[in-house]
């Protein structure tokens, strides 16, 4: 499922022509999701958007937080991915990941690549010298990145954590206590309540989705630059991030 300047496609399977799971594509239209959605992140687009204040558009870049709300219930699980991404396996391979969540994990992500959040939770690490926020793996919690998702909606919708997290006196709570001010969208909130309750998420190896962006090397954070960027292992997707060009085959 896509974010895209028209809208929105998601695929299911449909068995039939004798047995064999076809692919079903749905196009969803941008402006009726954000219709719905506003109401449910309105209060959090400040505290996670460049913008100085609430706006509507900026709704569909939380599309994957509030998606158990406005997805079918029949639709029980979801891959949200961004479009800078290159394929190098079968993208089964991705959903069988769903079968390795724990108990009470409603998302797979990968860890953030780059020491974004080492900057943005600069105040709260500073309050916080022994805190493993924004250091790196293996130890440190060094945030998430959006661009490949496993959504359990099914997940989602049952947990009560989760659903308290997306209220607006949570969302203020949390932000004020690790002085939060991000720009990233759902990716800031994930980051942030992933801080809180790691519980809720599966963390997906950095081959599946390998980041190739490297603008904080270059800025301010050279020493310990490699220490997030560092992926092992045979990529199972590269992606682009930053207008960064991917390596061709």
């Amino acid at each position: 499922m896509c974010p895209a300047h028209g809208g929105v496609s998601s695929a299911a399977h449909n068995e039939s022509n004798g047995g064999l799971s076809l692919p079903q594509v749905i196009f969803h239209d941008v402006d009726v999701l954000t219709e719905q959605l506003f109401p449910v992140v309105e209060a959090m687009q400040k505290h996670f958007s460049a913008g100085s204040g609430s706006y509507y558009s900026d709704s569909i870049f939380f599309l994957s937080v509030a998606m158990h709300r406005i997805m079918p219930p029949e639709i029980e699980r979801i891959i949200q991915l961004d479009l800078d991404l290159k394929y190098k396996t079968n993208i089964r391979e991705l959903f069988e990941e769903f079968d390795r969540f724990l108990q009470g994990a409603v998302i797979g992500i990968a860890r953030e690549m780059q020491p974004v959040y080492r900057h943005t939770f600069w105040q709260f690490r500073r309050e916080n010298p022994q805190t493993k926020v924004g250091e790196p793996p293996p130890d440190g919690l060094p945030g998430f990145n959006s661009g490949v998702m496993l959504l359990n909606l099914e997940a989602m919708r049952q947990s009560q954590l989760y659903n308290q997290l997306l209220e607006p006196d949570m969302v203020r709570q949390l932000t004020e206590k690790y002085h939060f001010k991000g720009h990233l969208g759902d990716q800031d909130f994930f980051t942030m309540i992933g801080m809180e309750h790691p519980e809720l998420f599966h963390v997906l190896d950095c081959t599946w989705n390998r980041q190739l962006c490297s603008w904080w090397r270059e800025h301010g954070y050279s020493d310990v630059f490699n220490q997030y960027f560092r992926c092992e292992g045979q990529v199972r997707i590269y992606h682009g991030n930053c207008n960064t060009p991917i390596p061709e085959d």
